[in-house]
Order: C-alpha cells, then sequence, then structure tokens
C-alpha cells in the first residue's frame, strides 16, 4: 500500500535550506518518492501555519520510512538541520 510523506516547514535559512532541497530530491527519487505537491499555494485552515507544504508519494510506508534512514536522505537533512523549523509525518494511503 502506498504511503504520504507530509512535510510543514517555515524555512529559517533559504540558502541552506535550498542545499537540503536539492540532495533530498535525488534521495527521495531513489526511493521511488513522487512530489505531488511542493511549496505551492495553499490554504491554512487549522493549527500553525507554515508557508513550505510537500508531499510525496512512496511505495510502501516502509519504502518511505528507508528513504527517511538512508545515508543520502540523512546527508541533506543535515542543511535543514538550524536551517528550517519542520513536522514531518509519513501516513499510509486508504486502499
Amino acid at each position: 500500500m502506498s504511503a504520504l510523506w507530509i512535510a510543514h516547514v517555515e524555512v529559517t535559512d533559504a540558502q541552506a535550506y535550498g542545499e537540503y532541497a536539492k540532495r533530498a530530491t535525488t534521495a527521495i527519487a531513489d526511493h521511488g518518492g513522487v512530489f505531488l505537491a511542493r511549496a505551492g499555494r495553499y490554504v491554512q485552515l487549522e493549527g500553525k501555519e507554515r508557508a513550505r507544504n510537500v508531499v510525496a508519494r512512496f511505495p510502501s510506508l516502509e519504502a518511505a520510512v528507508a528513504c527517511y534512514n538512508s545515508p543520502e536522505y540523512q546527508e541533506a537533512l543535515s542543511y535543514a538541520k538550524g536551517a528550517a523549523e519542520r513536522d514531518l509525518v509519513v501516513v499510509e494511503e486508504v486502499a
């Protein structure tokens, strides 16, 4: 069953976060991830607003978690730490 990787992000250092995004894109694609939404228009209806919202679909929950734990993604993530406030969740899609 496929899964969605959903991130809500407030960027505090655009240059460092840009490097994260470039490297993360490759790591996500290498694990079968496909972006469905990436920093597009949005309407905040409830909760804490964060200007950057990202949704990627993976072949499975396990593939998404493997991506996150991969050395390539962890290297990319090192650029995001200190450059953004982030919330990230992976949820299985309804069949």
